[in-house]
Protein backbone atom coordinates (compact mmCIF):
# COMPACT_ATOMS: atom_id res chain seq x y z
CA UNK A 1 0.00 0.00 0.00
CA UNK A 2 1.07 3.53 -0.76
CA UNK A 3 0.12 6.67 -0.43
CA UNK A 4 0.11 10.38 -1.54
CA UNK A 5 -0.09 13.72 -0.31
CA UNK A 6 -1.14 16.36 -2.72
CA UNK A 7 -0.31 20.16 -1.80
CA UNK A 8 -1.37 22.85 -3.70
CA UNK A 9 1.36 26.09 -2.61
CA UNK A 10 0.60 27.98 0.45
CA UNK A 11 -0.83 31.77 -0.11
CA UNK A 12 1.97 33.69 -2.21
CA UNK A 13 2.33 37.26 -3.33
CA UNK A 14 1.32 38.50 -6.40
CA UNK A 15 4.02 39.58 -8.26
CA UNK A 16 7.33 39.30 -7.86
CA UNK A 17 10.19 41.36 -9.75
CA UNK A 18 11.97 37.91 -11.23
CA UNK A 19 8.83 37.21 -12.57
CA UNK A 20 5.82 34.41 -11.77
CA UNK A 21 8.00 31.57 -10.95
CA UNK A 22 9.99 33.95 -8.39
CA UNK A 23 6.71 34.66 -6.75
CA UNK A 24 7.55 34.84 -2.90
CA UNK A 25 4.70 33.17 0.04
CA UNK A 26 3.37 35.62 1.83
CA UNK A 27 3.12 35.78 5.63
CA UNK A 28 -0.36 33.81 5.44
CA UNK A 29 1.21 31.54 3.36
CA UNK A 30 3.74 30.25 5.71
CA UNK A 31 1.13 30.50 8.40
CA UNK A 32 -1.09 28.00 6.41
CA UNK A 33 1.84 26.15 5.52
CA UNK A 34 3.09 25.45 8.79
CA UNK A 35 -0.11 24.68 10.16
CA UNK A 36 -0.89 22.26 7.21
CA UNK A 37 2.92 20.43 8.16
CA UNK A 38 1.22 20.21 11.74
CA UNK A 39 -1.92 18.27 10.79
CA UNK A 40 -0.04 16.16 8.04
CA UNK A 41 2.06 14.99 11.38
CA UNK A 42 -0.70 14.62 13.35
CA UNK A 43 -2.57 12.54 11.22
CA UNK A 44 0.55 10.08 10.95
CA UNK A 45 0.56 11.07 7.26
CA UNK A 46 4.60 12.30 7.39
CA UNK A 47 5.79 11.63 4.26
CA UNK A 48 9.41 9.82 3.67
CA UNK A 49 9.84 11.56 0.25
CA UNK A 50 8.54 14.99 -0.63
CA UNK A 51 8.38 16.11 -4.22
CA UNK A 52 7.94 20.05 -5.21
CA UNK A 53 8.05 22.32 -8.70
CA UNK A 54 10.73 24.54 -9.04
CA UNK A 55 8.74 27.81 -8.35
CA UNK A 56 9.85 29.49 -5.22
CA UNK A 57 6.36 29.77 -3.59
CA UNK A 58 6.15 25.46 -3.81
CA UNK A 59 9.87 25.42 -2.43
CA UNK A 60 8.85 28.01 0.59
CA UNK A 61 5.86 25.54 1.35
CA UNK A 62 7.94 22.41 1.23
CA UNK A 63 10.13 23.85 3.53
CA UNK A 64 7.61 25.46 6.26
CA UNK A 65 5.63 21.90 6.05
CA UNK A 66 8.80 19.65 6.51
CA UNK A 67 9.50 21.87 9.56
CA UNK A 68 6.37 20.44 11.28
CA UNK A 69 7.40 16.81 11.35
CA UNK A 70 9.67 14.96 13.19
CA UNK A 71 11.98 13.39 10.48
CA UNK A 72 12.75 14.77 7.16
CA UNK A 73 11.55 13.31 4.29
CA UNK A 74 14.10 13.39 1.31
CA UNK A 75 13.47 16.03 -1.10
CA UNK A 76 13.54 16.09 -4.56
CA UNK A 77 12.76 19.61 -6.53
CA UNK A 78 11.57 18.80 -10.44
CA UNK A 79 11.16 22.19 -12.38
CA UNK A 80 9.05 19.86 -15.01
CA UNK A 81 6.27 19.98 -12.05
CA UNK A 82 6.16 24.00 -12.39
CA UNK A 83 2.12 24.21 -14.05
CA UNK A 84 2.10 20.72 -14.83
CA UNK A 85 -0.96 19.12 -16.16
CA UNK A 86 -1.96 15.80 -14.70
CA UNK A 87 -1.20 13.76 -17.10
CA UNK A 88 2.66 14.99 -16.37
CA UNK A 89 2.02 14.35 -12.55
CA UNK A 90 1.29 10.69 -13.19
CA UNK A 91 4.31 10.10 -15.04
CA UNK A 92 6.44 11.86 -12.12
CA UNK A 93 4.33 9.77 -9.77
CA UNK A 94 5.24 6.48 -11.85
CA UNK A 95 9.22 7.43 -11.31
CA UNK A 96 8.37 7.92 -7.40
CA UNK A 97 11.44 5.64 -5.40
CA UNK A 98 9.84 2.07 -4.73
CA UNK A 99 11.06 2.70 -1.16
CA UNK A 100 8.82 5.03 -0.81
CA UNK A 101 5.95 4.62 1.49
CA UNK A 102 4.38 8.12 1.24
CA UNK A 103 4.73 10.73 -1.27
CA UNK A 104 3.98 14.29 -0.49
CA UNK A 105 3.79 16.28 -4.18
CA UNK A 106 3.34 20.25 -4.20
CA UNK A 107 2.62 22.00 -7.15
CA UNK A 108 0.05 24.54 -8.81
CA UNK A 109 -3.47 24.92 -9.31
CA UNK A 110 -5.21 24.01 -11.82
CA UNK A 111 -3.09 21.05 -12.25
CA UNK A 112 -3.22 19.82 -8.56
CA UNK A 113 -6.93 19.77 -8.10
CA UNK A 114 -7.07 17.90 -11.60
CA UNK A 115 -5.00 15.52 -10.42
CA UNK A 116 -7.27 14.90 -7.41
CA UNK A 117 -10.39 14.54 -9.34
CA UNK A 118 -8.76 12.41 -11.72
CA UNK A 119 -7.20 10.06 -9.45
CA UNK A 120 -10.17 9.40 -7.59
CA UNK A 121 -11.86 6.07 -8.02
CA UNK A 122 -13.33 5.36 -4.27
CA UNK A 123 -13.20 6.42 -0.97
CA UNK A 124 -14.51 10.31 0.80
CA UNK A 125 -16.71 11.27 -2.58
CA UNK A 126 -17.95 14.27 -0.31
CA UNK A 127 -13.96 15.60 -0.66
CA UNK A 128 -13.99 14.83 -4.38
CA UNK A 129 -17.22 17.16 -4.43
CA UNK A 130 -15.50 20.01 -2.34
CA UNK A 131 -11.95 19.83 -4.99
CA UNK A 132 -13.89 20.03 -7.92
CA UNK A 133 -16.01 23.13 -6.60
CA UNK A 134 -12.53 24.76 -5.10
CA UNK A 135 -8.88 23.67 -4.31
CA UNK A 136 -7.74 26.79 -2.26
CA UNK A 137 -4.29 27.59 -1.54
CA UNK A 138 -2.14 25.17 0.63
CA UNK A 139 -5.25 22.99 0.38
CA UNK A 140 -4.00 18.95 0.70
CA UNK A 141 -5.54 15.47 -0.51
CA UNK A 142 -4.92 12.32 0.88
CA UNK A 143 -5.14 9.19 -1.40
CA UNK A 144 -4.39 5.62 -0.71
CA UNK A 145 -3.14 3.25 -3.39
CA UNK A 146 -3.97 -0.69 -3.42
CA UNK A 147 -0.60 -1.28 -4.64
CA UNK A 148 3.15 -1.57 -3.72
CA UNK A 149 5.00 -0.06 -7.29
CA UNK A 150 4.74 3.11 -8.39
CA UNK A 151 4.53 2.05 -11.14
CA UNK A 152 1.21 1.01 -11.54
CA UNK A 153 -0.64 4.76 -10.51
CA UNK A 154 -3.05 5.64 -12.39
CA UNK A 155 -6.52 7.57 -13.17
CA UNK A 156 -9.48 6.48 -11.32
CA UNK A 157 -7.05 3.80 -9.26
CA UNK A 158 -6.68 5.41 -5.81
CA UNK A 159 -8.90 6.40 -2.82
CA UNK A 160 -9.43 9.48 -1.75
CA UNK A 161 -8.71 9.35 2.02
CA UNK A 162 -9.15 13.10 3.21
CA UNK A 163 -9.57 16.44 2.05
CA UNK A 164 -7.98 19.79 4.29
CA UNK A 165 -8.05 23.16 3.53
CA UNK A 166 -6.19 25.92 5.74
CA UNK A 167 -10.28 27.13 6.51
CA UNK A 168 -10.48 23.39 8.08
CA UNK A 169 -8.05 23.57 10.23
CA UNK A 170 -8.36 27.11 11.22
CA UNK A 171 -11.10 26.52 14.05
CA UNK A 172 -9.10 23.04 15.03
CA UNK A 173 -5.82 22.88 17.25
CA UNK A 174 -3.90 22.71 14.56
CA UNK A 175 -4.42 27.01 13.47
CA UNK A 176 -2.81 27.25 16.94
CA UNK A 177 0.47 28.73 16.39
Amino acid sequence: MRRLLLLRHAKAAPYSGGGDSERPLTERGRRDAAMMGRYIAAQVLAPDTAVASSARRTRETLDCVCEQFAVTPTIYIEPALYLAEPETLLTHLRRTPAKTLTLLAIGHNPGIAEMAVALTGGGDLDARDRIVHKYPTCSLSAFEFNFDDWRLARFGGAKLLRFATPRDLRASPFGAD
